[in-house]
């Protein structure tokens, strides 16, 4: 005997194979047109990459106290946030707990009002930087681990900013492509997600950066492949499932209280 959430089910099981299908293909379709990109690049291709690189990094450290106030109303929340998972269903393969969770800004084209209004300079200090592409924080519970896995297109940069990084600081970190790095709170990480990366806390506490994912500078014609690709990526089913998922999660809190910009 079927019950009643069964129907309901079942075109949610069939969009979200969907979308992981679909995701899947234009992964496919990425990797081969990196070493294209990548022979183009007008910046290292290394694993780390210097701060310098960017000069926007240095007002991010500038501004991190001013981020970590407004990180600290949200993680007042912590229970209410979505783990990312929750919103990005290909990120289930690399966790399937409430140990990472996330609050977005901007994603692909998609920008929260919601979230950029609970934490107004934040959004200011993003919208400031040049090529962004997506923007959260991430919070990584005590004891929790991503396992190795890596981005999927390369014409894209990460950078984290420490924003509460709990002692000791040697007991949580990241590596890529084999290099090992520790957050250090206040400071900036730049890396290229295209490795294969993991990342670990193994303190007592919650780990947070903002995580930004920005363009990699590129020569023409690169360049403008590289920015369509993204604007094309922005309209795949993927990240309009993710928008879909968190757009529902805002208005399941639309209810709470955020301080004082509420």
């Amino acid at each position: 005997m079927s019950t009643s959430s069964e129907p309901a089910a079942r075109p949610s099981a069939l969009r979200d194979r969907a979308v992981t299908i679909a995701t899947n293909v234009g992964a496919q379709v990425l990797h081969r047109a990196e070493k294209w990109v990548l022979d183009r690049s007008l910046v290292p291709t290394t694993p780390f990459l210097p701060l310098s690189t960017f000069p926007w990094t240095g007002r991010m450290e500038n501004m991190a106290p001013v981020v970590r106030k407004e990180l600290e109303e949200v993680l007042s929340h912590h229970q209410d946030l979505p783990n990312f998972q929750d919103i990005s269903i290909d990120q289930a393969s690399i966790s399937n707990d409430d140990g990472w969770k996330t609050f977005f800004f901007k994603a692909y084209g998609f920008r929260s009002e919601a979230n950029c209004r609970r934490c107004p300079e934040t959004a200011k200090l993003i919208d400031s930087i040049p090529g962004m592409v997506t923007a959260f924080f991430s919070i990584l519970s005590p004891g929790k681990h991503i396992p190795p896995h890596r981005g999927p297109w390369r014409g894209v940069l990460r950078y984290h900013l420490a924003l509460k990084v709990p002692e000791p600081a040697s007991a949580s970190g990241i590596r890529v492509g084999g290099e090992e790095a520790h957050w250090e709170e206040g400071k900036g990480l730049l890396f290229d997600d295209g490795y294969t990366h993991e990342a670990w806390n193994g303190t007592g506490d919650v780990r947070v950066v903002l995580f930004c994912d920005v363009l990699r500078p590129l020569r023409p014609p690169a360049d403008q492949v590289n920015r369509a690709l993204i604007k094309a990526i922005g309209w795949s089913p993927f990240i309009q499932d993710a928008r879909n998922r968190h757009e529902a999660w805002e208005r399941r809190v639309e209810g709470l209280r955020w301080g004082s910009n509420n």
